[in-house]
């Protein structure tokens, strides 16, 4: 197979979760091995293009991080793309256009979840040869059937509230833990059906305290002692209240049942990746570089029915992939009854 001499650059954009570091190896260890291409990696996302703040990654500086967490080039949530306080239309396009020449570069991996994948596409319609890879611990990007950093966060998240089972028995108490997820409830409900969560509720479905409240009595009229609520940070709730502050407080109000609140918060984006997301991430990596090595760009790197594949960029940026009301874990945790606030 011929070798392409090609100048390839990463960086990584967004909130930082497991898995990220896996996908760099990826992405490196493939072009540099397979295809002969040089790797530029570039600090802390988009500013790293701006700044000029580049550094070229041996294959030697790619061993060791597959079981490392975070991002070995560092992130920020700049949006080149936005104007900045004093300027009348964004002026950083151009800078990293004219950056990305100086460098050399040829093609461009962007690693991120949804806003990131937004600036890789207008990145593309600039003309930079891009290529996306999507993460995020919400599993909310369009396109593809599963981002790697979920499987982590959901098994954080499934510990954390197995633990709340021990602490709600002894007190005889209802729990509330709040967990990531602004517009999408991928981890509550993936980690409340796997925890055993007697309620559960998802930014997707419009709940009922009513509802809610009745469900907690009937688990108490029938002698169960204690009971388990996951919530979604994304719920509807007065915006100067978490959701799990708000729910707690209704809940003991409406039920009289003693009722504490928990947030996981960072902790579900922190520590060594599981197993899947090492897998899914190295998958994805050594798919983009494959791409690049094919002059298929403007494309994200996606999951369908477990075969890695590509989707263009320009269907990704502004969409959400969130939980149907439908969805099979939901209908099967409502035949076991869990109540999901409907």
């Amino acid at each position: 197979m011929g070798k392409d001499k090609k100048r390839v650059g990463i960086l990584t954009a967004g909130g930082d979760c497991p898995g990220i570091n896996a996908a760099i190896r990826g992405v490196g260890k493939t072009a540099i091995v397979k295809y002969g291409m040089e790797v530029v990696g570039i600090s802390n996302g988009f500013s790293g293009l701006v700044d000029m703040d580049v550094t070229v990654m041996e294959e030697k500086a790619l061993s060791g991080i597959i079981t490392v967490g975070g991002t070995i080039l560092g992130t920020s949530r700049l949006k080149p793309f936005k104007p900045e306080e004093g300027e009348l239309v964004a002026e950083k396009p151009n800078i990293i256009k004219e950056n990305y020449e100086k460098l050399g570069l040829d093609a461009l991996v962007c690693i991120g979840g949804n806003g990131t994948q937004k600036t890789a596409n207008l990145l593309a319609k600039e003309g930079l040869n891009v290529v996306g890879i999507p993460k995020t611990i919400d599993n909310d990007v369009w396109g593809t059937d599963v981002t790697f950093g979920f499987d982590s966060a959901v098994g954080i998240a499934t510990e954390a509230i197995d633990r709340l089972h021990t602490t709600a028995n002894s007190h005889k108490r209802v729990m509330v833990i709040e967990l990531m997820g602004h517009h999408a409830g991928w981890i509550s409900l993936y980690s409340g059906i796997a925890a055993g969560g007697d309620v559960i509720l998802l930014p997707e479905i419009e709940y009922d305290l009513d509802h809610v409240a009745e469900c907690l009595m009937a688990r108490s009229r029938v002698g169960k002692p204690y009971s388990i609520v996951v919530v979604a940070e994304g719920i509807e709730h007065p915006k100067k209240k978490s959701a799990a502050s708000y729910i707690s407080k209704k809940i003991q109000k409406m039920t009289g049942l003693e009722t504490r609140e928990t947030i996981l918060g960072y902790i579900q984006r922190g520590g060594s990746p599981s197993a899947q997301d090492r897998v899914l991430a190295t998958r994805y990596g050594a798919h983009a570089a494959d791409l690049i090595h094919r002059g298929e760009f403007g494309t994200m790197v996606s999951l369908k029915n477990d075969t890695i594949t590509s989707v263009p960029l320009d269907e990704v940026g502004g969409n959400l992939r969130l939980v149907n009301p439908d969805h099979y874990l939901i209908q099967q945790g409502r035949s076991m009854g869990v109540c999901f606030g409907t």
